[in-house]
């Protein structure tokens, strides 16, 4: 199967760089680090993704530029171009991982002896000479947990509020942080405080810290997961691979492969690059670009795609295409730019984000104010619980992963299968779709004619008929030649010698065969050399009503047989139209083919809607007629004649045996020619779709519900108020099941 590439496309991509951020802990980091690229020289466009803590950055710009920028914010990165690159991301990862490990065991191994030690009250109370060295020795030693196991956050808060913004470190900084401070204050002024404004706080702020970082090195994990579709797809890029050169066969670098040269393949090797076979034969996995697990045979001539896996015979193959303009390389580029993009719906959540940890320390404040001036005795104690516990558990982390991870999510798992999302906005409307349009040819059908039915007339069997016919047709170049040629070769049929060819425009060929005149055409040929076809004429016309094109076949001024060619629909064609129709979407066929084969193709097919002659700018008028009447429109094709239409829809889906411009045209890419990818792609929407809200409505109640109860709100009540340590683990908690809730769609079945 070939796929083709746009080799225009190599400049644009030129100018990408692709970072691997270092230092992102919430969503309130993606302005951040936004705002710090932007502001360097030469960057046109960037696009953060908190999901996999990437940017994609647009323009002439050098790397090391910025990385200097997002330095300055308290952030790093790392740049993404080659398998060594993902490489090095997955061991930053990994060591990220562990650190947040050991920190967070080392604050839990502090604040939890000092918790249940205050919990059986072992300690000395403050206030008392013994208690007042006690409780100084604890403020030191928590300082310096604190600044080990949760130092990021003070550093990185410091330098988010120098650039502009707020993120979570702030909050968790300034939680922590006055939890430590008012301990330590009390320390030495218990004498002029209230006896129950006198309780240390030092645990709190250590059991936040390691339930904070416990959740960080969770999210890594179960991200790291999210993301192991990119990873598969850029581990079936091989290494080195086997050239001919000077006669001998040597390893060398996959980046050392020249367009033009001859590679070895041998058997279970991957195919190193995009390539032609010049010797040999094989059967090829192509599983990993279509989804499809049944081998693929090749041979002499056939295409054959880097990254695919050679089952069985060793071959000889030219090199077409290599580094970045390969098939596997624009599928992963693709997958990329999609895992980055953001749908509509991601774009107002961010913008949510952005502002919600200003709004937060603002609520915190009104807390302590409210708490501090109306509450109870000890007032100052409950205003200080209440606004660090508000600070603490609102952090909007879990509202900014819900949309991007679960979009990174399912564009790996649409890959796998065969499906190539392009963007975001097209996967978050693929499942609203109302109805398809369907071309015809290489779409619904093969986009190849076959030769559907032989009938001889008395005196002649099939084989003979069909034997005289590709014997004929072996010098002809016309489509359907070729169906009747290669029929004949299946059936290992020798061909005859002929003379006198000559091949009459719009109606067939005639030529001599053992000294007979041989015509071979439609009935104009017929009817022009005045042929008696009366016979056969019902035949003619059955064979017409379903959809097939008849040619006569005469020797002598004798009809000797019929033979019937027609492109056939693919075996699920008739499947996937099914399907869509039970998923309640109304499926139409729009087509250049004459009516009476239209409707046959439609009829077989299951389609009601047909239009068929219809020219190629008018297959956009046809979407556009229908979005006019509130139609969500997908358009499925795979033709240059396709292109307006799949632009004009709201979802594309290209057929990616098509052409160029189709396949740019597209939104979706099926990476096989089966149109049950369609269905599959709608129910991978909805699901997605389904995925997001899910994550969004568990975010929006989270944050919703949680400051109002941290700061009190039950309290008049009930009598309840939310332990600061309960709300550090739930605010990591938040972010640990939205992300496993994403990677639910991970074993979705399609």
């Amino acid at each position: 199967m070939a796929v083709a590439v746009d080799q225009s496309a190599q400049t644009e991509e030129e100018q990408s760089t692709r970072l691997s951020i270092i230092g992102m802990r919430c969503a309130g980091c993606v302005k951040t680090v936004e705002n710090a690229i932007k502001g360097v020289t030469g960057v046109k466009s960037v696009v953060v993704n908190f999901a996999d803590h990437t940017a994609v950055v647009e323009g002439e710009v050098d790397p090391a530029k910025l990385r200097e920028a997002l330095q300055e914010v308290g952030y790093d990165a790392a740049l993404m171009e080659s398998f060594e690159d993902l490489e090095a991301q997955e061991r930053m990862e990994e060591e990220r991982y562990q650190t947040l490990l050991r920190k967070s065991a080392a604050a839990g191994a502090w604040g939890i002896p000092l918790m249940v030690g205050g919990w059986l009250d072992l300690w000395p109370p403050i206030g008392t000479p013994q208690g007042s060295d006690f409780w100084a020795i604890v403020s030191l030693i928590t300082f310096g947990v604190m600044y080990y196991a949760g130092g990021h956050f003070f550093s990185g808060a410091v330098k988010s509020l120098r650039g502009g913004s707020a993120n979570m470190d702030a909050l968790i900084a300034m939680g922590t942080g006055a939890a430590w401070l008012y301990s330590t204050i009390v320390i030495d002024f218990a004498e002029v405080l209230p006896p129950e404004a006198t309780h240390p706080y030092f645990e709190a702020a250590v059991i936040i810290i390691a339930f904070v970082t416990l959740g960080g090195a969770l999210e890594t994990r179960a991200r790291g997961r999210a993301s192991s579709a990119i990873r598969k797809l850029i581990g079936l890029q091989p290494r080195t691979a086997r050239v001919v050169r000077n006669g001998q066969e040597i390893d060398v670098p996959i980046e050392e492969v020249g367009v033009d040269e001859i590679i070895r393949v041998r058997p279970g090797e991957k195919i190193p690059v995009d390539g032609v076979i010049v010797d040999g034969h094989s059967s090829v996995d192509e599983s990993m670009l279509t989804g499809e697990s049944i081998p693929v045979e090749k041979s002499e001539g056939d295409e054959v795609i880097g990254g695919t896996v050679n089952l069985r015979g060793s071959f000889l193959m030219k090199a077409t295409h290599i580094g970045k303009d390969t098939v596997l390389s624009h599928i992963i580029e693709s997958v990329r730019q999609a895992q980055s993009s953001k749908p509509a719906i991601g774009r107002m959540v961010d913008q949510i984000a952005a502002v919600f940890v200003p709004v937060v320390v603002g609520i915190a404040a009104l807390t302590f104010l409210a708490w501090w001036s109306f509450g109870p005795e000890p007032s100052l104690g409950y205003a200080f619980v209440t606004s660090m516990t508000v600070l603490v558990i609102a952090c909007p982390c879990a509202l900014g992963l819900a949309t991007p991870i679960s979009i990174m999510v399912a564009v790996g798992r649409a890959a796998q299968s065969g499906i190539l999302i392009r963007n975001g906005d097209a996967l978050q409307t693929a499942g609203r779709i109302t109805t398809v349009v369907l071309d015809k040819t290489g779409t619904v059908t093969e986009g190849k004619p076959r030769v559907t039915s032989i009938y001889p007339r008395t005196g002649w069997t099939e084989e003979v008929i069909l034997q005289l016919a590709a014997s004929i047709e072996a010098g002809s170049e016309h489509p359907l030649a070729g169906a009747i040629v290669s029929e004949a070769q299946q059936r290992s049929l020798e061909m005859k010698p002929v003379s006198g060819f000559e091949a009459v425009t719009g109606k067939g060929v005639k030529a001599n065969m053992d000294g007979q005149q041989v015509l071979f055409g439609n009935a104009a040929l017929m009817e022009s050399e005045g042929i008696e076809i009366r016979d056969v004429l019902d035949q003619l016309d059955n064979f017409a009503e379903q959809g097939q094109t008849p040619m006569i076949l005469v020797l002598d001024k004798k009809v000797a047989g019929i033979i019937s060619v027609a492109d056939i629909i693919k075996n699920d064609s008739k499947q996937a139209i099914s399907e869509l129709k039970e998923m309640g979407v109304r499926v139409w066929m729009v087509t250049g083919d004459n009516e009476k084969t239209a409707q046959a193709i439609a009829r077989e097919a299951g389609i009601d809607q047909v239009r068929a002659q219809v020219l190629p700018d008018d297959k956009a008028n046809v979407v556009r007629e229908l979005q006019a009447k509130g139609e969500i429109v997908g358009m499925v094709g795979d033709g240059i004649n396709d292109a307006p239409a799949l632009a004009q829809a709201n979802v594309g889906f290209a057929i990616g045996t098509g052409t160029d411009i189709a396949i740019e045209s597209g939104d979706v890419v099926i990476m096989q020619g089966s149109l049950l990818k369609v269905p599959e792609a709608m129910k991978l929407s909805r699901a997605t779709v389904r995925n997001i809200k899910q994550n969004l409505l568990g975010a929006f109640i989270y944050n919703v519900s949680a400051i109002p109860v941290a700061a009190g709100m039950l309290y008049p009540f009930f009598g309840i108020l939310l332990n600061p340590m309960i709300a550090g683990a739930a605010m990591a908690m938040s972010s640990v099941t939205v992300v496993t809730n994403a990677n639910r769609l991970r074993y979705l079945k399609l």
